[in-house]
């Protein structure tokens, strides 16, 4: 391009010299021809001298303004030379922006190529998918179709199942009764053998795998301070015919203590809330807790793992027991304001009772038949098992009943409420045969359980203050204030063998006294 600028350029001034030259020689022929008639003429005829002279002037002005032409032409020639210099400037430029567009061009159609050739692939592969698609459906109803029909014969089989799991049910019932006929006549007949047989206030059974306790004493030390749960420890209980405690938390785990050593025996695991009551079976073979995840949990002790999981209540599950008699039976209360009765061998629900008060504690009655609840509107009521009939109630605390204790004997229960009263009915009656309180003692919580020690002769309860109140039953006195926790204290425990009484509180510590 610069090579064509500058021929261009040598063209244009091989133009404007050769247009000078032929100016300058048309001038010097001019002259040439004039010369010879001026000079001739001037001669011979001397009278037109003026007029040639005067022609002669003329042609001189005439050459002169041929001069001036042809300064404004070579003027015009240089700024038409500029005019043509710009315009291949410009044209240059939009060559250059030619080029650059053609270049972007043939990049986009390379790229449109090339995407052309990506969308026939994706749609051979989404062709591929469709077909695929299609086969698994295809393959889907089939297998639904086998499912289906597998899901009938599946429900056929577990209808069978379950007819001969309610046949094998009803035979084990039968024999169950019969052997529970058989222990309440054995019992019955060694009675009164049974309530002379004290020796250093020692009452023992003959038969095999009875009760036995040692007399109460009153617990003045701390024996062990154990850091049992985190967030506090609202439930607790001792093994039948053992030291071993049991304790259940805010951290989801119930663990088992040695009270001989402080040691800790084992944790179990599988609870998905906070335990707020537990029970055991008379055998100490199964633990059951309750749970704020509206669910009980049954435990396998020996296994450490869980048997059932009981599921039907629609909130916390707040209370919980089993029946002194047969460790089949459990209730449970939660605060869907309803009871219900368990059957742990079928693993269900087998009766619902539904009260428009909620109830925060309960237990069974030694027959099995009765179970006793403390409602939040402070009333006690007795239900019938069977029928889930309400067989009495009576108005035991001003505020909520928190907590329900039944002595050994059957014959008196212990009831605490948020009104700071310690209440005892005669189970007969109804009828209240004691009450007790404290000027410091406070109930701390709508779960706080008291208890009734072994030999029916004390009565334990923790107060908002962190003491563990004692109090004589016959005196109705205070005999011991314990002093050891630094928050409010939950829940009591005496064990079954006489010693020791266990207290728990809010920051999960458990103390162990002697």
């Amino acid at each position: 391009m610069v090579k064509a600028l500058k021929s261009q350029e040598e063209i244009a001034n091989e133009a404007i010299r050769h247009a000078l030259k032929a100016l300058r020689k048309r001038h010097l022929l001019e002259e040439a021809a004039h010369a010879p008639a001026l000079l001739a003429l001037s001669r011979p005829i001397a009278s037109q001298c003026s007029e040639w002279k005067e022609k002669a002037e003329n042609l001189q002005v005439e050459l002169q303004q041929c001069y001036k032409a042809q300064s404004r032409m070579s003027e015009q020639l240089v700024v038409e030379v500029a005019e043509s210099r710009a315009s291949k400037a410009l044209v240059q430029e939009k060559e250059n922006a030619v080029a650059d567009l053609q270049k972007e061009l043939t990049e986009l159609r390379d790229e449109c190529s090339q995407l052309k050739v990506d969308l026939e692939e994706k749609i051979k592969s989404l062709e591929l998918l469709v077909s695929e698609n299609s086969e698994l459906k295809a393959e889907l109803e089939q297998k639904t179709a086998k499912a289906n029909k597998a899901e009938a014969e599946n429900k056929m089989l577990i209808d069978r199942w379950m007819l001969e799991k309610m046949k094998d049910a009803e035979r084990l019932n039968e024999a169950n009764a019969l052997y529970e006929d058989m222990v309440q006549k054995l019992k019955a007949s060694g009675l009164e053998q049974l309530a002379r047989q004290q020796v250093d206030g020692i009452v023992r059974r003959s038969e095999e795998g009875a009760e036995f306790f040692l007399e109460s004493n009153i617990p003045s030390t701390c024996k062990y301070r154990l850091s049992a749960h985190e967030g506090g420890c609202a439930a607790m209980l001792f093994e039948y015919n053992s030291g071993k405690l049991i304790t259940g938390g805010q951290d989801r785990s119930v663990k088992m203590w040695d009270t001989n050593t402080g040691s800790l025996g084992s944790t179990l695991h599988g609870c998905l809330g906070s335990v707020l009551d537990l029970t055991i079976t008379h055998d100490n073979r199964s633990v059951i807790a309750a749970s704020s995840s509206n669910n009980l949990y049954v435990w396998d002790v020996s296994s450490g793992r869980v048997r059932h999981t009981l599921t039907g209540h629609t909130d916390k599950v707040c209370a919980v027991d089993v029946s002194k008699v047969s460790s089949r039976h459990v209730v449970s209360a939660a605060y869907d304001r309803t009871i219900k009765v368990w059957d742990l061998m079928k693993g269900y629900c087998t009766n619902t009772i539904i009260f428009h008060s909620n109830c925060n504690a309960l237990s069974f009655s030694m027959d099995g038949q009765t179970i006793f609840s403390g409602h939040v509107d402070g009333n006690l009521r007795l239900w019938d098992i069977q029928s889930g009939k309400l067989l009495s109630e009576v108005a035991a605390h001003s505020l909520a009943v928190t907590s329900i204790s039944l002595s050994r004997n059957g014959n008196v229960i212990l009831t605490s409420g948020r009104d700071n009263f310690h209440n005892l009915f005669d189970v007969r009656s109804l009828e209240v045969c004691g009450t007790l309180r404290a000027s410091g003692n406070r109930v701390a919580s709508n779960w706080s359980r008291s208890c009734i020690s072994p030999d029916d002769n004390h009565v334990a309860a923790g107060s908002a203050d962190g003491s563990v109140y004692i109090w004589s039953i016959s005196k109705g006195d205070i005999v011991s204030t314990l002093k050891e926790h630094s928050s409010s204290v939950l829940c009591c425990r005496w064990s079954g063998v006489g010693k020791p009484l266990a207290s728990a509180d809010k920051n999960g510590i458990v103390c162990v006294w002697t």
